[in-house]
């Protein structure tokens, strides 16, 4: 399975856990509450639920109007199906649920589990968080001896570009940070923690005198709110 193929899978069987839809409504979800299937197509949706159905962890079922399903076969066109999660299915999402591999803080994947935090158990959530922030950190320590190096030779504007990139991770770090801590603490996010918020752009040019791991910071960067990048 590839790791593509693995997130649809887990997105598919946690909709459908909260409800039976058609797959109409599936992909509407999928574009609409998960970001990382906005560009999806029936294409790659309807194999998917094929295996899920072949597998026995999911069932197709005529449509609940039985009037709709006989007007559809009068006027030629096929009955919508929709489909529903089995107790197999239910045991396969809590499986993927619990797993707190190096996919799951994955850019792609680290969103979409994110969306299903709230059916996830705290010790999976702090797992999952604190394996996001390590990968995050590393990035970031990257990223900043990337940019000493090269500073002298990159023009402004690529110069700001990755200044850009650097802050975008320290935010989702200070982001996670706070996560993490009211998980520990016990808090629950049933509303949901908001995403790392985007900075305003400056009026005019900063005062980059201030060091902070030997890169320029802006002051007065935007702060991410608690209430999900989405991811995912």
């Amino acid at each position: 399975m590839t790791r593509r193929s693995g997130i649809l899978e887990f997105a598919v069987l946690g909709l459908l856990r909260e409800s039976p839809m058609h797959g109409y409504e599936l992909r509407k979800r999928l574009n609409t509450s998960l970001g990382v299937f906005r560009a999806f197509s029936y294409g790659s949706l309807y194999p998917c639920l094929k295996a899920l159905v072949a597998n026995g962890w999911l069932v197709e079922e005529p449509g609940s109007a039985p009037e709709d399903a006989r007007a559809a076969t009068l006027a030629g066109r096929r009955a919508k199906i929709v489909y529903r999660l089995t107790a197999q299915g239910k045991e396969r999402f809590e499986e993927l649920l619990a797993h707190t591999g190096p996919e799951a803080w994955e850019d792609e994947h680290f969103g979409v589990r994110f969306a299903f935090f709230g059916q996830t158990s705290r010790e999976v959530r702090v797992r999952v968080l604190e394996g996001r922030r390590s990968r995050l950190e590393e990035r970031l320590e990257k990223m900043r001896a990337s940019l000493a190096r090269s500073r002298e030779r990159l023009d402004s504007y690529t110069l700001e570009l990755q200044r850009h990139g650097v802050e975008s991770v320290e935010r989702e770090v200070r982001w996670l940070n706070e996560l993490i801590e009211s998980e520990r603490a016990g808090r629950d996010q049933r509303s949901g923690p908001a995403a790392p918020e985007t900075p305003r752009p400056a009026a005019g040019r900063r005062d980059r005198s201030e060091e902070t791991g030997g890169l320029p910071r802006r002051r007065g960067t935007t702060r991410p709110g608690s209430t999900d990048d989405t991811a995912k």
